[in-house]
């Protein structure tokens, strides 16, 4: 059956294969989906302005090819979004391996990076994009619902009905706010600069309402809270003259947070210029580009630390906004916190984070069923029901139908079991591939967000996503990544990915039984090394053995 190659992409659906086993066709299916997904798939660029699933065309060509071919006990090596070697190795070796955009240290810069780039020699993986584990927006709407939940936990007695949240980005990541912002109750108005992404995300269902007006955007939200009624507004604008002009106007948000894709000033951020002309000087003006977007950014999150001045909570979602501002003269930047540190560590010391599974056959009702399973094996989880209630009312199908939810230690290998077993049993139409999002307990090094503010100091210590992706491949995970750089920047950030499928397989048994209890047992180890005193009782519960 013929692959169509070029946009507009479409992962395959239905039982047919086009590899030689369903391992294979797994990564075949995520890597169309990827760029079914993409927010510019002509380039190939999954999300966050400049991540890719594979380096060029050619590259793409070549993947194909190599998936197809690829025999049982053979792994497919990528290098940057380069198909480089298939090597002998055994039937429970990872069938692909990926090294994405990691630079040496004092090489690892943006500078550096645009050369190899432009030379054809690299390319940018971002996080699930570069290693096909992108699963459309609600990939990150769940951690991002968990945020404002918790969120409101803390700061306004467990609802965030009638209150307001202001955010900007509607791109691949920042897509998910307005929608997981509605779902925690809330009015938020998200400002983006890009009409094609409003219209994208309001096609989709992530926004109720889409505007040019300021006036609008407040009239629309001031009718929501009035009403306790959670709506997601798309604001058309640059958030360095929208934020300003709310403080100038007196209005600050119960919650102002940000997704743009601030980690990169040149092909990411845009500057306070009309759209049409910016893109015509990032072409033809790199430097000039650059220089206004580091001037826009600092204007941004000065804003942003106004409005936490005024009594808004401020937290950073994790786009290296707060780094890029003090690199333009913010001294105070880092003054509100990053999402992880305020809200979502606890969870992370617990072996607890964000899981996901997507059904190959393309069949909706396969994640229905496997959401019946998950409520079931689950009972006592109010926020699990809570969350799985919530996607199945609000979410959109997006792709390869997926699911995400928050499991932990002693949950994800008996999940994972059970919907190899529903495969198994002819339950489900076709196989599950599991995997889950980078940004998890024990799989990152990023100091601007995942592990900001570490009790031990051991915040840049990129030893534990290395051990992460080594004890993955050691436990047979079906894909095993690792990537430099993720949503903050080049030099940043080191982190590591991983997939196994359940193709209802003895096999696939023993690889789920190894790998979804050592994937997040590393992420409580990390966390009881720290200190953490709820890692070291996680420890304990699960009797994992600390030498």
């Amino acid at each position: 059956m013929a692959l169509r190659l070029q946009a507009p992409y479409r992962a395959p659906r239905g039982p047919a294969l086009h590899c030689k086993g369903w391992r294979q066709e797994a990564f075949l299916r995520l890597l169309l989906n990827n760029l079914e997904n993409a927010e510019r798939p002509e380039e190939l660029i999954v999300y966050g302005g400049t991540g890719k699933a594979a380096r060029s065309p050619d590259a793409l060509r070549r993947i194909v090819r190599a998936l197809r071919a690829l025999g049982d006990e053979e792994t497919l090596l990528v290098q940057s979004g380069k198909p480089v070697g298939i090597i002998r190795t055994h039937e429970d070796a990872p069938r692909v391996l990926f090294a994405n955009s990691n630079l040496v240290p004092a090489w690892a810069n943006w500078e550096h990076f645009r050369g190899l780039e432009r030379a054809g020699l690299m390319m940018y993986g971002q996080m699930t994009a570069g290693c096909w584990s992108y699963i459309g927006a609600q990939g990150i709407i769940q951690g991002t619902y968990e945020t404002f939940a918790a969120a409101a936990r803390r700061h306004f007695r467990g609802s965030l009905r009638g209150k307001l949240v202001l955010t900007g980005g509607l791109g691949g990541m920042g897509g998910a706010q307005p929608l997981a912002a509605k779902m925690a109750g809330a009015a938020c108005i998200a400002v983006e600069v890009d009409p094609s992404r409003i219209a994208r995300r309001q096609g989709k269902g992530f926004v109720d309402h889409a505007t040019d007006s300021l006036d609008e955007a407040l009239r629309l939200a001031r009718d929501a809270m009035r009403e306790g009624r959670g709506t997601g507004i798309a604001l058309l604008g640059n958030c360095a003259e929208t934020h300003p002009e709310l403080l100038r106007r007196g209005i600050v948000p119960d919650v102002v947070t940000d997704q743009t894709s601030a980690h990169d000033a040149l092909q990411g951020y845009v500057p306070a210029i009309p759209l049409e002309d910016a893109l015509a000087l990032r072409r033809d003006g790199p430097a000039k580009y650059t220089e206004l977007s580091m001037r826009a950014m600092a204007q941004h999150c000065k804003a942003i630390l106004a409005m936490q001045a005024k009594g808004a909570v401020a937290f950073d979602y994790g786009n290296n906004l707060r780094g890029q501002a003090r690199k333009a003269g913010v001294s105070n930047a880092f003054d509100y916190p990053g999402f992880v540190q305020a809200y979502i560590r606890p969870m992370f010391c617990e072996g607890r984070g964000p899981f996901r599974w997507l059904a190959l056959g393309g069949e909706p009702d396969d994640i229905l069923a496997t959401d019946r399973q998950v409520l079931r094996m689950f009972p006592k989880d109010k926020l699990l029901r809570n969350w799985i209630d919530l996607a199945e009312e609000h979410l959109p199908w997006e792709g390869l139908p997926a699911r995400v939810c928050w499991l932990g230690l002693g949950e994800r290998d008996r999940f994972a079991k059970r919907m190899n077993d529903m495969v198994r049993a002819g339950k489900l139409q076709a196989p599950i591939a599991i995997t889950r999002d980078h940004l998890d307990t024990g799989s990152v090094a990023s100091p601007y967000r995942e592990t900001e503010g570490m009790k031990d100091g051991t915040d840049a210590v990129a030893d534990w996503p290395i051990l992460n992706a080594l004890t993955n491949v050691a436990c047979g995970a079906d894909m095993v990544a690792v990537h430099g750089g993720g949503g903050v920047g080049i030099g940043l950030s080191q982190h590591a990915g991983m997939t196994v499928v359940a193709d209802g397989s003895a096999g696939a048994d023993r690889r789920i039984r190894r790998v979804f209890v050592a994937d997040p047992a590393l992420g409580v180890l990390r966390h009881l090394d720290a200190g953490y005193a709820e890692a070291g009782r996680a420890a304990r519960r699960h009797w994992l053995r600390v030498p």
